[in-house]
């Protein structure tokens, strides 16, 4: 499929729709833009129909799923669309003035960090805090670029407590989540919340008794329905913006406040800790 003029191949299409799908089709149309920054369940909201409905749209177009549709919407919209603020930064005039690159990389950070702190909800960030120091064991759980951010949580908090553990293979995540029980805390870490890995993970999970928390930038998607609590993440990306260093810091930020503040409720314990790990390495430093 030319992704050139895939807007030409939905309206195309259109007769092949189902009613429910027609109504994505003309969401999408006139939405060309808003879409690229929407989960599929945010999506369906919009058009008042079902998650599957959306689902069946992109299968119809002869695509994957629903990131497909937005990688395909992306490039039909010239690599991203006029509001990607990532592309802004490769374009060749920000190439003259290193300083202007550095000024607009550190604002798109501290943009993200500032939006995930207004994003804060106390009362769940409470809960959030509650089931971690509540729970015998704490699996921080993430797919690509957000497991890199579980085991940035995990290398954290084994600082301060023995609870802590992330487990790197898709398989394995559910594996472990099958054998969890009432005594147990999943944080599952996911932008979209839309990863089919994930969602398994919580709905096992789920089903054994664990409590579950995710991290993700979507206040309804697939996986907020398993989820215990929810903290939401600032930065919008775009479908070619896949692991941007900017979510990740509006990520991170979410996970210091949650070490920081666990050490404050546990402050005894974590300071003997944090001693204790802190001189197993000091062999290892010159």
């Amino acid at each position: 499929m030319d992704s050139d003029n895939f807007i030409l191949q939905i309206q195309a299409s259109y007769n092949q729709f189902t009613k429910a799908e027609k109504k994505v089709a003309d969401f999408v149309i006139k939405n060309q833009s808003k879409v690229l920054y929407m989960s599929i369940t945010d999506l369906a909201d919009a058009c008042k129909v079902g998650d599957t409905s959306v689902y069946r749209f992109c299968r119809t177009m002869k695509l994957q799923g629903y990131q497909e549709f937005k990688m395909r919407m992306s490039l039909s919209q010239g690599a991203s669309g006029p509001q990607n603020k990532q592309a802004v930064l490769s374009s060749p005039g920000d190439l003259d003035s290193f300083g202007i690159m550095a000024e607009k990389v550190m604002e798109l950070h501290l943009g993200a960090i500032k939006e995930t702190y207004m994003l804060l909800s106390r009362d769940n960030f409470d809960k959030v805090l509650d089931m971690f120091d509540s729970a015998k064991r704490v699996y921080f759980f993430g797919i690509g670029d957000s497991l890199l951010t579980a085991e940035e949580a995990r290398n954290k908090f084994l600082r301060v407590t023995n609870k802590v553990t992330c487990i790197t293979d898709p398989h394995m995540q559910a594996m472990a989540a099958s054998m969890t029980n009432a005594d147990d805390f999943i944080i599952i870490i996911s932008y979209s919340g839309a990863t089919k890995d994930n969602i398994h993970v919580a709905k096992v999970a789920k089903e054994a008794g664990a409590k579950i928390a995710c991290i993700t930038h979507f206040k309804k998607s697939p996986l907020t329905v398993y989820s215990d609590a929810i903290l939401l993440c600032g930065s919008d990306e775009g479908p070619l913006e896949g692991g941007s260093m900017k979510a990740k810091m509006s990520q991170l930020y979410l996970i210091d406040l949650l070490y920081q503040e666990f050490y404050e409720r546990n402050f005894k314990m974590c300071k003997l800790n944090n001693e204790a790990t802190s001189k197993s390495v000091v062999e290892k430093l010159f």
